[in-house]
């Protein structure tokens, strides 16, 4: 805790905006849950919305406008005042903020793994040929289809148990999601297997959870401060470089995932066509990174994937689905 959060006042009334999906209300009540901690005396409160995202589920979304679909009536909410800040996967956080806004607070990641769910199946590995598996990510779908080209990919969209409720209805033999959503909301049993991140490396800030506020409120910052974690901070700031260097969105496989080891940030980066059949990959470490040390590791790792032709695949992909518009 800095000396800032020390001298600013506890808050009375703090108002949490969120998405209205159990997933996104569980990230917003465990916010709450943090911040009662440390003031006890504060009303925090949790405006739940629907957003853009929310609403359009028969199309993916790289052909509706990106991920910043499910952000930007939280920004709304807080460029007007009716919300402090807005809790989100910062997976579905765009690379770049609109001006005025700011991401404050990074908190401790969970499990940043992909994990394979089935009612059938132990594995990816057991599924015969022509099985039918479901995804929302290109990124996923991309490592699927090039370590298992047997295997049908179809989209799948809705919130988490929207997803798991076509699985249990058999229009799947299996489906692809964040280990950490299903961990938050207790089922972790219905993860089968969790993928390793060198056969299905995790997006940009997998697992982790992010604060947005309004730029230019420092009381605000100071009060959240205690909830961040510099770790996953170095870590997730590393891997969204790697996305916005390469003016990555939701029309791109792209993967980008740091871990720690030894006091040492290890930084691994992927760029693939939505086939499969060209898969770049790259890496780098630095040494008891700085988040500005992080962000530098970032950069050469994208760097070094654009040597390799990733602004190539990038531009061709952009170029077919329209501007990107999300991350």
């Amino acid at each position: 805790m800095n000396s800032e959060t020390l001298s600013a006042p506890p808050p009375s009334t703090l108002v949490i905006a969120s998405r209205e999906s159990r997933l996104a209300m569980w990230q917003a009540e465990h916010v709450r849950c943090a911040l009662h901690k440390l003031y006890p005396s504060c009303d925090v409160k949790i405006l739940g919305m629907t957003t853009r995202g929310d609403q359009i589920l028969d199309r993916t979304l790289s052909k509706v406008g990106g991920k910043g679909l499910f952000v930007k009536e939280l920004e709304n909410a807080l460029a007007e005042g009716r919300a402090d800040l807005a809790v989100h996967s910062l997976k579905d956080v765009p690379m770049e903020l609109p001006p005025g806004f700011t991401l404050s607070t990074i908190m401790e990641r969970e499990d940043p793994r992909d994990a394979f769910v089935s009612n059938g199946y132990e594995s990816l590995a057991a599924l015969p040929a022509g099985s039918v598996v479901g995804t929302s990510s290109l990124r996923r779908e991309a490592m699927l289809r090039a370590r298992y080209p047997h295997l049908v990919v179809q989209p799948l969209r809705g919130n988490l148990d929207t997803r798991l409720a076509k699985l249990d209805r058999g229009d799947y033999a299996g489906i692809i999601l964040a280990a950490a959503g299903l961990k938050r909301l207790g089922l972790g049993e219905r993860i089968r297997a969790w993928l390793d991140p060198d056969d299905s490396l995790p997006a940009a800030g997998q697992g982790a959870l992010g604060i947005e506020i309004r730029a230019g409120r420092p009381e605000l910052e100071a009060w959240l401060a205690p909830l961040h974690h510099e770790h996953t901070a170095a870590a997730v700031e590393a891997e969204r470089m790697v996305s916005r260097a390469l003016g990555g969105s939701c029309e791109v496989p792209l993967a980008a995932y740091a871990t720690w080891h030894d006091g040492a940030l290890h930084l691994r980066g992927v760029v693939a066509t939505p086939d499969g059949r060209r898969v770049l990959s790259a890496q780098a470490s630095a040494p008891a990174p700085t988040v500005e040390r992080a962000v530098q590791l970032g950069l050469e790792v994208a760097q070094a994937l654009e040597s390799q032709g990733a602004l190539d695949i990038v531009r061709a992909l952009s170029t077919a689905s329209g501007p990107a518009t999300g991350a």
